[in-house]
């Protein structure tokens, strides 16, 4: 029997559904025996499992989380928590270990990790996830940590107190929190604010407290049962949501304490503020309504979508799911197919579901509108095209759903996002790294193609702004690698204006001209950015012009600038390539690289021109004088910020000094750097940019 496995950032539970892999089939980075192996099988799938372990670690965020280790079966044996993961993961494979670690070790074969936007959140998260899956390993938790809580004890005299234990004692507890320190700050804080007792037993004569004004001394007098339940009542409102209040009143107290000079007392007033704020610090992994939510985020690259699921059950992180798959209509509408085929079988509902916005209206929506949204319930700030989609979820699955516009909700969708991201962007670099897929994948373009083998592929993009600055660029790809010692940059010289079609037909001259003339390697494949215009117009120059009769194909990109077809030939003709095909994947990547080569190469040729142009532009600089500016000070901005006595170096005198420094600040501002407080020295340069006497 086998058994598919996901290896990326979530496994996939059965129950579920099956993973998609990078050449579009379910399963990812192979299949896992499940049943009996020999010896020989079983140290070859070790060293499979090492391999791709090794392959995994190179991708490693820099980022605080959680990883979950898993032994040969895809049971989970092992979670850690981690402020960087990268280095904390690599180092189980590393070095020396004691037993224990290195009996973990050598059962590990296969990793996924959850990435964090704090080190607080990882350690809930891990928290709740041992809970979850009770791992062999993670049994005995070495410091048996569990969360601080602060409890109201029920009692005829309550007190606060802090607890990692909660019991059903009609106590009121409040937490968990992020840390003891935190907690424990809060409590005194509230001591001060509230006197309840602090005694656990009541002594026979008042205490500190009482003369300090922290405590009623219901152990010498009698309190009444009203006076402690309003305490009580206002140290609730506090920990439910009511701190800012008092941090507000806080705040106006240090103020005036520190007008007052009592620094000592306006100390002590900050410290409780940072500590209210350090104890009621939100986290998103475990919230504080309990509510069953299911929250999506979503991304998408190179005609690729993962979507990622949060289970959260009583407001606790207990499952995660991540799928990738390709696909083909606009993003949204198939993301939002995707959430009603997941539950059109799922009789396991939440109460809630959020989604994340649709991009267009969450670009297009301002805070304003965001605003609206969290006071009058977030429908009011929805796209028409959100609230259809979430009344009509609503109606079918009769649960509650959001798209949350800003706040802790906002938030939760983001995380589920960054892991989505996290999630693709691995399985593209892992594409990347697997030379056996892209020598397959250039194989298997050349039979698309009908070329035969094609192990170098020369590709070209122009780039210019109405004409102006134009450039073209080239980089080769050799067996699905790029190779960028072999790239080039094209000023092109003959074409005036914006013509995409004679700009290609001067570049293609000019790199095979040279090769002709040198003898240096031809390609087996020329991709052009563009369709049948620039395709044609490469074609003629080769065979009309040079007598070559090298490949050429097109890449079309859509209205929104995404690669959709491959057109090859002549007349140029779409060659059906699954856009989920390995080959198809190779091409998005060579696009990809030579738009990124040519708009950095135009960026830097445009830059250059305005630095010409600007020191052009001032009597007295030559093209000679213009280089030795630039060699000495490095960029224009250094100029401007350089005084009059620096370009002396150069041999330049404080009247051209102060005319380059007029032209390039502006007439204010060097006539300010060149005005002193005192008497000018001789060589000065004057306001009037003639030289002190």
């Amino acid at each position: 029997m086998l058994e598919k496995g996901f290896l990326f950032c979530a496994g996939v539970p059965p129950s579920r559904g099956e993973a998609w892999g990078a050449d579009g089939a379910k399963g990812f980075c192979g299949e896992r025996e499940s049943g009996s192996m020999s010896g020989e099988e079983e140290r070859a799938a070790k060293e499979s499992s090492l391999e791709t372990i090794r392959g995994k670690l190179a991708l490693l965020p820099d980022k605080p989380g959680c990883y979950l280790m898993k032994n040969r079966e895809g049971t989970i044996i092992y979670v850690g928590k981690a402020k960087v993961l990268k280095n904390r993961v690599r180092s189980y494979f590393t070095g020396s270990h004691d037993a224990k670690t290195q009996r973990l070790v050598s059962e590990i074969r296969d990793f996924e990790y959850i990435i964090t936007s704090s080190n607080m959140e990882a350690l809930i998260l891990e928290c709740n996830l041992i809970k979850q899956h009770h791992p062999r390993f993670n049994v005995l938790l070495k410091d048996d940590k569990t969360f601080p809580y602060i409890k109201i004890t029920h009692e005829a005299h309550p007190r606060l107190e802090v607890t990692r234990r909660v019991y059903k004692d009609k106590g009121k507890y409040f937490g968990p929190y992020p840390n003891a320190f935190a907690a424990q700050e809060t409590k005194k804080l509230l001591d001060r604010l509230y006197p309840l007792r602090k005694c656990k037993t009541l002594p026979d004569k008042v205490c500190l407290y009482y003369h300090m004004g922290q405590c009623l001394a219901p152990c010498v007098q009698e309190v009444a049962e009203a006076t402690n339940e309003k305490l009580v009542q206002q140290i609730a409102r506090f920990l439910n949501g009511g701190h800012e209040e008092i941090k507000k009143e806080l705040t106006d107290k240090m103020l005036a304490a520190a007008e007052e000079l009592n620094f000592e007392r306006a100390k002590e007033l900050r410290d409780q503020i940072l500590s209210i704020d350090a104890v009621m610090e939100k986290q998103k992994i475990t919230t504080v309504d309990a509510v069953d939510r299911d929250v999506f985020g979503y991304v998408v690259d190179k005609g690729w979508m993962a979507v990622h699921i949060q289970y959260m059950r009583q407001g606790k992180l207990i499952e995660r799911h991540v799928s990738l798959f390709p696909y083909y209509g606009e993003e949204y509408d198939d993301f939002i197919s995707y959430v009603t085929q997941m539950y059109s079988d799922n009789p396991a509902l939440p109460k809630e579901i959020f989604l994340p916005a649709l991009p267009a209206a969450e670009a297009g929506r301002t805070e304003a509108a965001a605003a609206v949204g969290e006071e009058q319930g977030d429908a009011a700030a929805l796209a028409p095209e959100e609230r259809d989609v979430r009344e009509a979820l609503e109606a079918w699955l009769k649960v509650k759903v959001h798209v949350p516009q800003r706040g802790l909700k906002k938030q939760m969708v983001d995380m589920a996002r960054d892991n989505a991201r996290m999630a693709l962007e691995e399985k593209f670099r892992m594409l990347e790294r697997d030379a056996a897929r892209s020598v397959k994948a250039v194989e298997n373009l050349g039979q698309w193609l009908g070329t035969g083998t094609i192990r170098r592929i020369e590709a070209f993009d122009n780039s210019n702004i109405q004409g102006t600055n134009p450039v073209s660029a080239m980089v080769v790809f050799i067996d699905g690698k790029p190779d960028r010692k072999e790239y080039r940059k094209y000023k092109v010289k003959t074409v005036k204006g914006p013509d995409d079609y004679e700009t290609m037909r001067e570049v293609i001259r000019r790199r095979y001209e040279r090769v002709l003339k040198e003898g240096l390697p031809m390609p087996d494949l020329i991709v052009v950015d563009g369709g049948k215009g620039q395709i044609s117009a490469a074609i003629d120059v080769l065979e009309n012009e040079l007598g070559l009769f090298t490949p050429v194909c097109g890449l079309v990109k859509d209205a929104k600038h995404r690669t959709a077809q491959l057109m090859s030939g002549d007349p140029p003709e779409v060659v059906p390539l699954p856009r989920d095909s390995q080959e198809f994947y190779l091409l998005q990547r060579i696009q990809d690289e030579v738009h990124r080569f040519a708009i950095t190469f135009h960026r830097e040729t445009r830059a250059k021109s305005m630095v010409v142009s600007q020191l052009d532009a001032i009597p007295g600089i030559g093209e000679k004088r213009r280089k030795a500016l630039l060699k000495h000070f490095g960029s224009v901005r250094k100029i401007k910020e350089a005084s009059a006595d620096d370009f002396k170096e150069l041999g330049i005198g404080a009247k051209l000094a102060g005319e380059i420094l007029r032209a390039l600040r502006g007439e204010a501002e060097a006539e300010a750097e060149q005005r002193p407080d005192e008497p000018a020295e001789a060589g000065f340069v004057g306001a009037t940019g003639e030289e002190a006497p």
